[in-house]
């Protein structure tokens, strides 16, 4: 029987993707600052997989529970599929029922945050210091330690075993 946070999770995203479906366009990256790496729009494509570019450049959201990384347990550092940047580590991982990867805590240094106001909300956004990619976003519904939940998309991700 699925969660009322599994149905929520659900409908946002389909909202999301049917939104910039809907408007033929593809969403413009929020990060247009200077970032230790960075790319021509033609290079990334070059890259990166048409499902890493749409996310990391596009800042879109992968369907819901498609991710395999979502049933990853073993140790290790979830990165950067752009750069490598060691984001998460398994340690903080966690089953947050939304079905996309979940995380209490970031590893120092490879993610920031900013304001999404895209599709009528306000939500924080996490993106990679190094290459600037969306990554997904946090928010204050996570288990202790911080009472976070980093909510990636699995597609922005590689993992790394250890």
């Amino acid at each position: 029987m699925p969660s009322r946070r599994n149905f929520l999770a659900f409908l946002s995203a389909t909202a999301a993707m049917a939104a910039t479906t809907a408007c033929g366009a593809s969403v413009v990256a929020a990060h247009k600052g200077k970032f230790p790496l960075s790319h021509t729009e033609a290079e990334w494509r070059k890259l990166l997989t048409p499902a890493q570019y749409y996310i990391l450049r596009e800042e879109g959201t992968e369907r819901p529970f498609t991710s395999p990384l979502l049933n990853e347990h073993r140790g290790g550092t979830f990165v950067c599929a752009a750069d490598g940047t060691s984001l998460f580590s398994s340690k903080t991982k966690f089953d947050s029922g939304t079905g996309w990867p979940s995380f209490w805590a970031p590893l120092k240094g490879g993610t920031a945050t900013s304001v999404d106001t895209s599709f009528g909300t306000t939500r924080t956004e996490v993106h990679c210091t190094r290459c600037g990619g969306h990554l997904g976003h946090v928010f204050d519904d996570g288990p202790p330690p911080t009472g976070k939940r980093y909510c990636m998309n699995g597609d922005a991700l590689k993992f790394v075993p250890t």
